[in-house]
């Protein structure tokens, strides 16, 4: 049997195993959309801890890690910077978020500013800001899983049919079993990417260069400028500094506040529960190290490789390396992985967002509870079906998507903080602050030369939006004190 069957077949037995799993796992869950949406607020920590872990532990990090250390090199260590410290506000936001989600009954983020501000245009506006930072996101899991067919079966399987496979099976099991497919899916995604990660991040550079330090010190000599903080730019020029920490800053400030991620809150068991996934989180920025050992691994060993983010399939199946068969199929799965289990949580949270959030506020009352459940399902074919168009676009970097995504939704940051902080923030400066601050980014994505010093859109449009939620709310009428008092869970 050709080697490349082989290794096809074993990625073929890994979706398989993700179905039965995702499938079986939504069987206890409530036919009710808090079933669908929230697990009947069930999670405990194991399953939180993965489904958190495994959601950033995605393509972008499987493949785009390794890709931005084989082409930019130390513009990469940016992704252990920020996923070190970016739950790090859930230990102090999210146990009010989850009690408040029990007292009012929120699944959505968007829920919990509706009600505070007594508005529908908030979440209206948080429903568009979330879509669209939530579709380059999924393009970049599906760009991922193409990749990784196309080279495992060398070139027979075009990338367009790779994400397809891979997608549809993320479909069935998100459409059939929610949150609950999700989290059982991430908790085996994730163990098995981690014993991946692990295994072949040390195990590339002892068999292309002795060793991560010889490989290190191979790289210092012959490629000084890519371990030369902040890295290259992707012309290959020098990042600047500017860049590298804004981009840092805009990755921490909107991963807290990622609408697929601050959902999980409400799904927590208990506080307990909760706080013990935000302390323990960052030991998931661990099993990025070896990812970077594997981009840094093909710097001198494989030139050349195009586009970058492919590096790590391409050394995993070459000759030189001469891994058996039925292992580059268990690591070629392991990148699938990295790729569907965030994509099934955006897939999942995109749905809701879309029903619960927009339609439920642009025409209240309009569904019950079981249409609400089935337009959720939907939905989730119809921007998995969007996503999956736009990664037929060539050309685009993976982690540049994920910057590209963390610009709007970022914006949902301040909000947050003053929901909890400052009793005086207005409805009008909260509405004023989001549609600036989405402004400000919009402008500065379309025409990047504007942002001085390569700073990130995300940083300006989160400053212009603080300050103008801040004006407005001192210059409008404070809102009723006493469904204010609704929101102090201390």
């Amino acid at each position: 049997m050709p080697s490349w069957l082989i290794v096809f077949l074993v990625t073929l037995g890994y979706l398989l195993a993700s179905l039965a799993i995702g499938l079986a796992s939504g069987r206890h869950a409530s036919k009710s959309t808090e079933g669908y949406v929230a697990g009947d607020r069930s999670l405990n920590f194991l399953v939180l801890y993965f489904i958190m872990g495994a959601s950033v532990f995605s393509a972008f990090a499987f493949l785009g890690g390794p890709g931005w250390s084989y082409s930019r090199g130390a513009a990469a260590f940016y992704i252990l910077a920020y996923a070190a410290v970016g739950l790090v506000p859930w230990y102090f936001f999210g146990p009010k978020v989850a009690a408040l989600g029990r007292r009012f009954g929120y699944v959505t983020q968007a829920e919990l500013f509706a009600h505070r501000f007594d508005s529908r245009a908030i979440p209206a506006i948080l429903a568009v800001l979330s879509i669209f930072a939530f579709v380059p996101y999924l393009v970049i899991q599906m760009k991922g899983a193409g990749y990784v067919f196309n080279v495992v079966t060398e070139g027979r399987v075009p990338e367009w049919v790779g994400s397809a496979i891979a997608y549809g099976v993320v479909l069935i099991y998100v459409f059939r079993s929610g949150v609950l497919g999700v989290g059982w899916t991430n908790t085996f995604q994730g163990i098995f990417m981690m014993v991946l990660a692990w295994g072949l991040g040390l195990y590339l550079p002892w068999k292309l260069h002795g060793g991560v330090g010889p490989m290190f010190d191979a790289i210092a000599r012959e490629a000084p400028d890519m371990l030369r903080g902040p890295g290259l730019a992707a012309n290959g020029e020098r990042w600047s500094w500017g860049a590298y920490s804004s981009s840092v800053a805009i990755s921490a400030l909107g991963f807290s506040v990622w609408p697929h991620y601050f959902m999980k809150i409400y799904t927590a068991r208990d506080v307990s529960t909760l706080k013990r996934t935000v302390v323990y989180y960052p030991t998931f920025a661990l099993f990025l190290v070896p990812i970077m050992f594997i981009g840094f691994s093909g710097v001198l060993a494989f030139p050349g490789v195009e586009p970058a983010d492919a590096i790590l399939p391409t050394i995993v199946t070459s000759a030189e390396i001469g891994l058996p068969p039925l292992i580059v199929g268990l690591f070629c799965a392991g990148a699938l992985a990295a790729s569907m289990s965030t994509g099934d949580a955006l897939l999942h949270a995109a749905g809701s967002v879309a029903v619960k959030d927009f339609w439920g506020n642009v025409r209240p009352g309009s569904l019950d509870d079981a249409t609400q459940r089935r337009w959720i399902r939907t939905l989730v074919i119809a921007v998995g079906a969007l996503s999956y168009l736009l990664a037929l676009i060539p050309g685009l970097s993976l982690v540049e998507l994920l910057l590209l995504s963390y610009g709007p939704i970022a914006q949902v940051f301040p909000l947050t903080v003053v929901t909890f902080l400052w009793p005086r923030v207005t409805r009008q400066g909260a509405l004023w602050g989001l549609l600036t601050g989405g402004g400000v980014v919009a402008v500065l994505t379309r025409w990047p030369d504007l942002a001085w010093g390569g700073v990130h859109p995300g940083v300006y449009g989160v400053v212009a939006n603080t300050i103008v939620m801040i004006v407005v709310s001192l210059a409008t009428a404070p809102m009723d004190p006493e469904h204010v008092a609704q929101f102090d869970t201390t």
